[in-house]
């Protein structure tokens, strides 16, 4: 996997940008109903409205005119989906649907909602952060997909579609310029070349200074450069078969460092973004920056993230017989990401007896992860739509393989002086993938009105990893307990950890629709997903590199799609009870030294129950109106009959709570050292913590209009999109370090996990944001003047957090676009 999810980037950023309609749309009409997209969500072409599973289906228009111009914010408008880039990595994306997700970058841990790019599924969420460039639409699809889209899908799927190459000849050109000297140069073009062959070249370069100001270096960080090329093919081979295939190279550069609004060296200057480390931003220096030894070429890292995909992929469609169509699905992703990171921006993490920090400006930084990583995934698949019984059962089956290999040599590092530096950990993991899976899917047209569904998948995967260290004193000859090796690694209680994980399960999906007119679809369902075990490769000690297993969910939905008034109204609702098994639960503990522990496990099962609600309205011709909204309400489930510690020596949640709950009796302050409250998913209070990024409510609305200009032909479109989310957490203990002193049994501290103002940690309030712009179309559409701006009222929120630190949100950003459409 070489370099991974960013091919999706390269996929998407590289085609053909699109700021106005694609240029086959280039003479469309205004519009005077809600869009009719075609979906395939269920594996074949059919309407989104007669499709019975929650889909947000975006077509590449609805997507400029609300301002989204990446998957990263998707967020803002599908219901009870959060999305956020990952921690100090710019190019990775953490979603969030219904409560499922994960904020890890190391293989050993697969994301719950996966990213789909014209049916390669993108393992890794390394670089996922997607740039929507000349999509055919965007379908995000809510609850688990693992019967058609197989493992990994427990949350739902991001499932991207880009555009074919046209019948003629045909593209554009674009510049634009952006807040923070932001450069943006796009081009596109059709090239036919005979009546059954085209292909579409296309390439993007895009630059900025970035928003943070580092007030240590006088660098500026948070930027987002990056350029790539595409080559896409279509060709259709002879009646009845057809054959596109693409090839990406995406370079990208993005950054997600914590940043601050008021200068932590100067608290008074609130003008901007701030970062105060003392790590010098680059590529790579002549000589380490480091104190301690690292190994290889990431000792020379400095402060950034690098990613470089390629990315194969080819579809053969051919018609077997009468009512049955095949299809060949291959992909190929190759990726690297090479990064140093300090995650501490220079000094040691909040805690309640220091809760803020001073600035150190430590030229090695505080705690800082080195990282040069290769992955490669290779996938077939072959499917089968079709139907029997002159139309009585329509039918969707095939087999899938999946292979991947990654490489990940990486460092952790931790310094709260100039003349020392502690090395964590040092090492080389390599891990492999490989699975199998075959799937059915049958829908009996019962009668006219009355449709049932009943499909299935098997998936057989292995999972196996070797760890090597690195570090001088385990390879002189001797391998002490400690070193990192594959043979070292136990739990606290002595029992060695397996090196290999195989899983074979079935994940069924039932579902009945009921046509009551053909405006108005009835439907219900039952399904069932899972995620992939794994081992907390964060681990920097043998005794918590611990396996995790599978992620199971059953998914239990019922709604109504329907168009009303000549649709001109789309109405569509749905409530889901999700009921997950072993949640995959990532937290981080801050050590006595102020270094960081991370642990994964299999720590409480999660029940959530909700509605999502979206409508569209065309009340006159050229205005399109929208709201969408999600309630959802997510808790843990514990086994309070669990032994006190598990088979490798980790401790029950029960067993924690209850350590917790003697020590608040006892009057010790929480969220101190060691203790049990404020760690893992026990709250400070002693209570179960809530679970992350699940804000009870989401709600999206605007609207745009095309009002047309006299008799010129020229359109003038102003658009407007408000995007609001409730309180919600963002780390597994739901510990936050707010204002204001506390004395117990065990001390005095400045700061307190009760209230006050908060200064760092996982609390993050409500919060509105508000996208809008203005476009100027020539005739026909032959061109276009936009100006843009996201996040306009430079709404502050954070979405992620580490070991007590909050990450907050980019700033408003503005764009100027100039396009030629030919």
């Amino acid at each position: 996997m070489k370099r991974i999810l960013l091919a999706a980037t390269a996929l998407s950023a590289t085609i053909a940008i699109t700021p106005v309609h694609a240029q086959s749309e280039a003479g469309a009409q205004v519009s005077s109903a809600v869009d009719d997209i075609v979906v395939t969500a269920q594996r074949r072409s059919e309407s989104v409205q007669d499709v019975p599973i929650a889909i947000s289906a975006f077509s590449a228009d609805q997507l400029q005119k609300q301002g989204v111009s990446n998957t990263l914010e998707l967020g803002r408008f599908v219901p009870n989906l959060v999305s956020m880039n990952n921690t100090g990595v710019g190019s990775a994306n953490a979603f969030y649907l219904r409560g499922l997700g994960n904020t890890e970058t190391i293989p050993t841990f697969d994301p719950p909602v996966g990213t789909y790019v014209d049916d390669i599924y993108l393992s890794r969420q390394n670089a996922n952060n997607i740039n929507l460039f000349d999509v055919e639409r965007v379908e995000v699809l809510r609850g688990p997909q693992g019967t058609l889209f197989g493992r990994n899908t427990t949350g739902g799927a991001v499932n991207v579609i880009l555009r074919e190459p046209g019948n003629e000849f045909g593209g554009y050109a674009e510049i634009g310029y952006g807040r923070f000297n932001k450069k943006v140069v796009r081009g596109s073009a059709d090239i036919p070349l005979a009546d059954s062959f085209a292909v579409k070249i296309s390439g993007y370069w895009q630059n900025d200074d970035g928003y943070a100001k580092n007030v240590t270096t006088g660098q500026r960080l948070n930027d987002d450069d990056g350029w790539g090329v595409r080559l896409g093919i279509r060709g259709d081979l002879a009646p009845g078969a057809k054959w596109t295939g693409s090839y990406a190279h995406i370079v990208a550069n993005g950054e997600n460092i914590m940043n601050f609004q008021c200068n932590p060296a100067n608290p008074s200057e609130c003008d901007g973004r701030f970062v105060t480390t003392g790590l010098r931003a680059g590529k790579t220096a002549e000589t380490s920056p480091y104190l301690a030894t690292v190994s290889g070429r990431k000792a020379n890292y400095l402060m950034g993230n690098r990613t470089s995909t390629d990315l194969v992929t080819s579809k053969f469609e051919f018609d077997v017989a009468q009512n049955l169509s095949a299809s060949l699905i291959t992909g190929f992703v190759s990726q690297t990401q090479q990064y140093a990171l300090d995650f501490y921006d220079g000094r040691t993490g909040p805690t309640l007896a220091n809760p803020v920090p001073p600035v150190l400006g430590l030229a090695h930084g505080a705690f800082v992860i080195t990282n040069d990583g290769q992955h490669e995934q290779f996938s077939q698949e072959i499917k089968f739509n079709g139907s029997v019984g002159d139309g009585l059962i329509d039918y969707v089956a095939g087999a899938y393989y999946l292979v991947e290999n990654n490489r990940t040599d990486f460092a952790d590092l931790f310094s709260t002086s100039a003349t020392s530096q502690f090395l964590l950990a040092d090492r080389i993991l390599r891990n492999k993938t490989e699975a199998y899976a075959g799937y059915a899917q049958f829908d009996l047209n019962a009668t006219e009105k009355l449709k049932l569904t009943a499909g299935i998948r098997y998936t057989d995967e292995t999972k196996t990893f070797e760890l090597s260290d690195n570090r001088l004193s385990c390879n002189d000859g001797t391998v002490e307990a400690t070193c990192l090796n594959t043979g070292n690694l136990f739990g606290p209680s002595g029992l060695a950890v397996p090196h290999k994980q195989s899983a074979k399960l079935w994940t069924p999906r039932f579902a009945v629709n009921y046509k009551a007119t053909d405006d108005i679809l009835l439907f219900a369902s039952a399904t069932r997903g899972f995620k992939s075990g794994g081992w907390n490769a964060r681990a920097t000690n043998v005794s918590t590199f611990l396996p995790f297993g599978p992620e199971k969910v059953w998914s239990y939905e019922t709604g109504i799609k329907s168009d009303w008034f000549n649709r001109r109204v789309r109405a569509n609702l749905t409530f889901f009870y999700t009921d997950v098994s072993d949640l995959q639960t990532p937290s981080a503990i801050l050590n006595a030294n102020g270094s960081a522990t991370f642990i994964t496990r299999n720590f409480a099962d999660m029940r959530n129950k909700g509605v999502e609600a979206e409508f569209t309205f065309v009340p006159v011709n050229g205005l399109n109106l929208y709201v969408n909204g999600g309630y959802q309400d997510a808790e843990f489930r514990i086994d309070k009959n669990a032994p006190a510690f598990d088979e490798f020596g980790v401790q029950s949640v029960y067993a924690q709570q209850q350590a917790c709950l003697a020590a608040l009796a006892a009057g010790n302050v929480p969220g101190v050292g060691t203790s049990p409250c404020g760690a893992g998913i026990v709250a400070a209070d002693g209570s179960i913590a809530k679970p992350t990024r699940t804000p009870k409510w989401t709600i999206a609305f605007g609207g745009n209009y095309e009002a047309e200009l006299g008799s010129s032909g020229m359109t003038l479109v102003p658009s407007i999109n408000a995007s609001y989310r409730s309180s919600q957490e963002t780390s597994a203990s739901n510990l936050t370090i707010y204002s204001g002193s506390i004395t117990g049994a065990n001390g005095t501290f400045p700061g307190n996990p009760y209230e006050g103002t908060i200064l760092a940690g996982s609390y993050s309030p409500a919060a509105w944001f508000l996208n809008a712009g203005l476009a100027l179309n020539g005739a026909d559409k032959a061109w276009q003047l936009s100006v843009s701006c996201t996040n306009c009222l430079g709404e502050t929120a954070a979405n992620t957090s580490l070991v007590n630190t909050r990450y907050i949100d980019p700033p408003a950003t503005w764009m100027i676009r100039a396009r030629h459409n030919f």
